[in-house]
C-alpha cells in the first residue's frame, strides 16, 4: 500500500514522503490515526504545496536568523485587538496564533507560532507584554504587544 505520511513517523519517515507499508499497518494504524493518506496524484499536489509552506516559515540558518530578529524588533508597533470585560479583562486569553498573525498584520515576517513564547502561557488582561520568538537556538528576537480592548 502506498500512503504519503502527513506527520513524523519514527522508523518510517517525515511528512510528505512516500511510503509503501503492508496493507494492515496502513488501513489500521496509519490512516485512522491521521499519520497518512492514500498516495494519488491529487494527495501528492496537495502534499507538495504544505511542504512550500513550512518551507517558507523555516529559518534556514543563523544569518536568516538574525535578519528576522532584525525586522521583528523593528516593527513599530505590534498590536491586537481583543474583546474585553469593562475590567479591562479579556473573554478568552491571547493565544500564539494570535502573536503570530498580529506579526503579520503589522508587517512582519510569517513566524511558526511553536516558536513564540508568551509571558505565562496565556494574556488576559489589555496593556503592554514582553513577548519572546525563538527563531534560532541562539538568537531570539523580543517585543513588546500592546494588547488593546476592541
Amino acid at each position: 500500500m502506498k500512503l504519503i505520511l502527513t506527520a513524523d513517523v519514527d522508523n518510517l519517515g517525515a511528512p510528505g514522503d512516500l511510503v509503501e507499508v503492508k496493507d494492515g499497518y496502513g488501513r489500521n494504524f496509519l490512516l485512522p490515526r491521521g499519520l497518512a493518506i492514500q498516495a494519488t496524484r491529487g494527495a501528492q499536489k496537495q502534499v507538495d504545496g504544505i511542504r512550500r509552506a513550512q518551507d517558507a516559515r523555516k529559518v534556514r540558518d543563523l544569518d536568516h536568523a538574525n535578519e528576522l530578529k532584525q525586522a521583528i524588533e523593528g516593527l513599530a508597533a505590534v498590536s491586537l485587538a481583543v474583546k474585553t470585560a469593562d475590567s479591562g479583562k479579556l473573554f478568552g486569553s491571547v493565544t500564539t496564533t494570535d502573536v503570530a498573525s498580529a506579526i503579520k498584520a503589522a508587517g512582519g515576517p510569517v513566524v511558526d507560532k511553536r516558536s513564540i513564547e508568551l509571558p505565562k502561557s496565556h494574556i488576559k488582561a489589555t496593556g503592554k507584554h514582553g513577548i519572546v520568538v525563538h527563531l534560532h537556538p541562539d538568537v531570539a528576537a523580543k517585543f513588546d504587544l500592546e494588547v488593546a480592548a476592541n
